[in-house]
């Protein structure tokens, strides 16, 4: 079961220790490869107003499971740490050389690994020079301390120019990009208001890069809405989905889910890991059953005309 990967951006903050060592556990026992985190997770949980919390609790994790960092691809980020407390967004590490170096050598010693299967750039940095960005991520993958790169939140302009300057340089180009998505749309020209990265989104033509570009491996966060998609009280769907369109698409699922015996999330995940072009849902799980959910989304395949009934909506 490799389509699915585990958000660990709350474990060590708001998920105690003993829960998250509960559920990644249960998460690889039963399967699961990805774990994706940051090492700026979760500094507007923490006092200190930093990151590194999730990593560290990775690393104590890997410690007292011996054999179990084998069975793991371990995604991380860099480029949002807060450079002070209060700093984020104006004042963050960025993409700079310096930051890299830094970053890379402090995930490595959270973690307690050797390298990093899938290192990610958080989001843009207009400000540093992409050639700069493309060598500084280029020396640790010809080190070994990374094995794919991947970007977050880029427009896809930013992308090619990337790839582009990979090649020029001989260096890795990334492979992987990593923006929100789900069955579920905002309304057009509303994203920025549901959303704090203007690039953040998997939109149609990013679908279809994907589709093109095969060696692009596509992930999507917040898959679930936060747990939306179950008419919990205690969340709600955003204003930004509020529209006709939304109404259908929520009937739809309903009805097949009921169909299959399980519940919308459920049905969400299966639509988003066995769609064309892929995509790997990262899905942030806070108790048991919500993983058990994540994991029977993760197994489900859809026929054909299922497929279908959920794409023809509008």
């Amino acid at each position: 079961m490799t389509n699915l990967a585990l958000g660990a951006m709350e474990y060590g903050t708001r998920i105690d220790e003993q829960t998250s060592f509960r559920l990644l556990d249960a998460f690889v026992d039963a399967g699961g490869e990805w774990i994706d985190t940051a090492n700026c997770y979760s500094f507007w949980q923490d006092p200190s107003g930093h990151g590194g919390q999730s990593e560290e609790l990775l690393g104590r994790w890997f410690a007292r499971r011996p054999g179990v960092r084998d069975r793991v691809k371990l995604a991380t980020k860099v480029g949002c740490e807060p450079l002070f407390p209060g700093g984020w967004p104006e004042h963050v590490e960025g993409l700079g050389t310096k930051a890299i170096d830094a970053g890379i050598e402090t995930s490595l010693r959270r973690l307690g690994v050797d390298h990093i299967d899938l290192y990610w750039a958080h989001r843009d940095d207009r400000s540093t020079p992409l050639e700069e960005t493309v060598a500084a991520f280029g020396k640790h993958a010809a080190a070994g301390t990374i094995g794919r790169l991947g970007l977050s939140n880029y427009a896809l302009w930013r992308v090619e120019r990337m790839r582009g300057l990979a090649a020029e340089l001989g260096v890795m180009a990334p492979s992987a990009l990593q923006l929100r998505y789900s069955y579920l749309q905002p309304r057009p020209f509303v994203r920025d208001n549901a959303h704090d990265h203007r690039f953040g989104w998997i939109t149609d033509e990013v679908l279809d890069y994907a589709d093109n570009n095969p060696e692009q491996q596509l992930f999507a966060y917040n898959p679930l809405l936060s747990g939306a998609y179950e008419n919990r009280a205690d969340r709600t769907i955003h204003q930004a989905f509020d529209h006709p369109g939304t109404t259908r698409r929520l009937e739809v699922l309903a009805d097949l889910a009921t169909t299959l015996g399980t519940t919308r999330s459920a049905v969400v995940l299966a639509w988003l890991a066995g769609g064309t072009p892929a995509v790997t849902p990262i899905v942030g799980i806070s108790t048991p059953a919500y993983l058990e959910t994540a994991l029977k989304g993760a197994r489900l395949e859809l026929t054909p005309t299922q497929r279908t009934q959920l794409d023809e909506v509008w």
